[in-house]
């Protein structure tokens, strides 16, 4: 008799990873590739449906649940048949334009009150788009949503993880009064629980991959909560900061907290809260001024017991959410000094202060004691920036169980 799998589908800002588990969390098949070179979405799609074509034939009919995750405020206008009508709003994206607009209608503390969020992007897109366009509208749609979409084919569907950014109240797990009656409020999806079923494979997709035509797509997430999933953390009081391209912390917590003034917000997760922010500094800010051989090389250099005088808040641009929340806020990237050590020296304990500070104001507003770290993303294998990182945190830093967010995906289409 063979066990029933689960796979988790991560997409984040480069490409696309899975991972199939068994029910006892086993991995039992990866795969990942980057984007193709098409415009999003049609780039995501092909890249959902390639690895579909890429699952074993000895897996495929096995697996019973898919779940996936998507880069948190990626966002598409789409019609009644799910189909985008502009380019997609990505996730750092900002609209700051309607934002003036959000904030007159939206609670301080709200995580939908930030420019990137994917309220401001609806609200942007009323306002801007010619209105012939607009009334085409029947759905916004996050990026895990509309790929969920594409193999159930259930629209104006999403999940409370994805949608905490849009103004949905995962406290009471309904649209909060001020968003009713808005002039956009017709286009809002219906919000599910993350892993909550919603419906079998699409017969056409079943046959084209081979999958079982009784398996069920589930409710996605977001990348950093898959993330937090496949990290190992399990108590309140443990911490994962994902280093990705941004820089995202999240601590279990017994209490929720929220505070829109540091970019502070809670997720629910079972009877707990996930508390944290998320920074827009991170590795897109390496990535702009190295390649992946340059820091592995220049990483070394750096004797992490040595202290830089360098005082940077790195960014690719003006604007920061967490633990900073100000749309204007500039890049601090000077002096560049000649050595290239030495500048990227000073990027990774810029970095690390931003997580110290984030860990700190978390606690400072009520959530549950740090007590351990675990570490996730592509940042997660470079050992000079932990040691750089362990100088400044209190807490034992851990590399996480997995580093991939297809499995903490996979995780949740367990259930």
């Amino acid at each position: 008799m063979t066990l029933p799998l689960a796979l988790g589908i991560d997409f984040g800002t480069s490409g696309v990873r899975a991972a199939v588990v068994d029910p006892q969390r086993h991995l039992c098949w990866q795969y990942r590739q980057g984007y193709p070179h098409r415009p999003a979405p049609d780039c995501w799609r092909q890249a959902l449906f390639s690895l579909l074509a890429a699952l074993p034939g000895a897996i495929a009919p096995q697996i019973s649940r898919v779940a996936i995750d998507g880069t948190s405020g990626t966002v598409l206008l789409c019609d009644p048949a799910g189909k985008s009508l502009t380019p997609p709003l990505l996730y750092n994206h900002p609209c700051k334009d309607s934002l003036e607009t959000v904030n007159a209608i939206a609670p301080a503390h709200s995580p939908a009150a930030s420019a990137t969020s994917s309220l401001a992007k609806l609200v942007w897109w009323h306002q801007t788009l010619p209105p012939a366009v607009w009334h085409q509208a029947a759905y916004l749609l996050h990026q895990a949503d509309w790929l969920g979409a594409q193999l159930h084919g259930q629209w104006g569907l999403s999940d409370y993880h994805n949608s905490l950014k849009l103004g949905y109240d995962v406290g009471d797990l309904g649209y909060p009064n001020w968003m009713q009656g808005q002039p956009w409020s017709g286009v809002l999806p219906r919000v599910l629980a993350p892993g909550e079923g919603v419906a079998c494979v699409r017969e056409t997709v079943a046959q084209k991959f081979g999958l079982s035509p009784s398996c069920q797509v589930v409710a996605g997430t977001t990348d950093s909560i898959a993330a937090f999933l496949a990290s190992g953390a399990i108590a309140p009081g443990d911490g994962v900061t994902s280093l990705g391209s941004t820089l995202a912390i999240k601590l279990l917590s017994a209490q929720r907290v929220d505070v829109g003034e540091y970019g502070i917000y809670s997720h629910r997760l079972g009877n707990h809260w996930l508390v944290g922010g998320a920074s827009n500094s991170g590795g897109a800010v390496l990535e702009k001024f190295f390649d992946r051989v340059a820091l592995d090389a220049l990483s070394q250099r750096i004797d992490p017991t040595v202290p830089t005088e360098l005082d940077y808040y790195p960014l690719t641009e003006p604007g920061e959410r967490f633990p900073i929340n100000d749309p204007a806020l500039a890049p601090r990237l000077s002096p560049r000094p000649e050595d290239d050590s030495a500048f990227l020296h000073g990027l990774l304990v810029g970095m690390a202060r931003i997580e110290q500070r984030g860990y700190e104001l978390l606690g400072q507003h009520g959530a549950s004691p740090l007590r351990q770290i675990y570490t996730a993303g592509g940042g997660a294998t470079n050992e000079t920036w932990r040691q750089l990182r362990a100088a400044l945190l209190p807490v034992p830093i851990k590399n996480a169980a997995s580093v991939e967010a297809a499995v903490g995906s996979a995780y949740l289409a367990l259930g």
